[in-house]
């Protein structure tokens, strides 16, 4: 919870909620409870049990003093959220309950203006805030939970994804390695052969001699041309990295929704024409955005667009979620901008217009 909000809250809360519901015997002590429920809640990021407990003894106190004419529990709304947000649901119901059946039988038996029914009457409505109150914070609390759940398993599914990429491409330069070391050393031994069958025909028979010079030649021709097609694999980098595509991006947004989230994916243009490593990069894009909105943003909807032109894509991920206010490049953001930039193309993560946008445009025209 926001250290500034809660006293916030409650500063402005209390005396409007003793307005609405009667209870304002005094200005003075109205604004005396509420200031001191506002400076308690100052402390209830670090100190939320505490917090509930005193600050339901200060209106307990003062409603028996009659110094406040309602509200038992509903002033301590701040503590009570941040007791459940800190995973304190059992304490704060529990506390709630205390507090409420005290506050029952101090007006139906204590309280000699009101009777039972009135007590049972202003008790239930306390109740029922409360109820809805620890109802909405452990609903809230759960929501989060669900999403760094799903953030880590995304991130995790990410990992696993590179780790075996790297494992196939290890094995593919392993089996590349005993390829070169194949040609190598037959070559080596074949052409050993004729030149040493050369050497001794030189002068008895020249013809043999020129004959096996001709297939060591060839030998030695055909191992070049596999040499050349091995080292090309090596330089060009073409090996073999099955990742999802543009057909994945909507898995990704299913699985998003699933943590509470509300998903748009937007597609303009034609993706037919998109290559398979744009559309790699741009499913890479769109993952590693998720998978921030989902951790950091505190977000409650993201928009993703996704533009294809003739010559180049534009992918933009937009959340309405809360923006640093420095990007710091870490290891996502990063491999983001250098996959992009590998590409051709350019890559942008901030600020957007209502919380963090992610922007890539990548160009494909005139890629083989």
């Amino acid at each position: 919870m926001n250290r500034y909000l809660a006293p916030a809250l409650t500063l402005v809360g209390v005396p409007a909620g003793l307005a609405i519901t009667g209870g304002n015997v005094d200005t003075t002590m109205t604004l005396s409870l509420a200031g001191w429920l506002a400076v308690f809640a100052c402390f209830v990021s670090r100190f939320p049990r505490t917090v509930l407990v005193l600050s339901l003894l200060t209106v307990a106190g003062m409603r028996g003093a009659g110094l406040v004419g309602a509200g038992w529990v509903w002033p301590a709304t701040a503590a009570f959220v941040a007791v459940v947000l800190a995973g304190g649901l059992r304490f704060a119901v529990v506390a709630g309950g205390l507090a409420l059946a005290y506050g029952i039988g101090w007006d139906a038996f204590v309280n000699q203006d009101h009777d039972g029914n009135w007590a049972l009457a202003h008790v239930g409505g306390d109740a029922l805030w409360l109820a809805a109150v620890l109802a909405a914070a452990n609903a809230f609390l759960s929501t989060r939970r669900w999403q760094r759940e799903l953030a880590l398993r995304l991130e995790q599914e990410q990992q696993q994804r590179e780790l075996d990429t790297l494992r196939r491409r290890a094995e593919e330069r392993v089996g590349i390695a005993r390829d070169l070391h194949d040609v190598v050393s037959h070559t080596l031994a074949v052409v050993g052969v004729h030149l040493n069958v050369a050497l001794d025909a030189f002068d008895n028979d020249p013809d043999e001699a020129r004959s096996s010079l001709r297939l060591a030649q060839d030998v030695r021709g055909k191992a070049m041309s596999d040499l050349k097609s091995l080292v090309d694999v090596l330089r060009d980098g073409q090996l073999a990295e099955p990742v999802e595509g543009l057909d994945g991006i909507e898995r990704l947004a299913d699985q998003v929704r699933g943590a509470g989230l509300t998903v748009t994916l937007n597609e303009f243009g034609e993706r037919a024409d998109v290559p398979a490593a744009v559309a790699t990069a741009i499913y890479r894009v769109v993952q590693e955005a998720l998978t921030n909105t989902v951790r950091h943003a505190m977000a409650q909807r993201v928009t993703i667009t996704l533009r294809y032109a003739p010559a180049s894509v534009l992918v933009d991920v937009q959340d309405d979620g809360t923006a640093p206010e420095l990007v710091i490049d870490g290891n996502g953001i990063a491999g983001m901008r250098e996959r992009v930039a590998a590409l051709g193309g350019a890559l942008t993560a901030g600020a957007g217009k209502s919380g963090f946008t992610v922007r890539a445009t990548i160009p494909y025209g005139g890629r083989e």
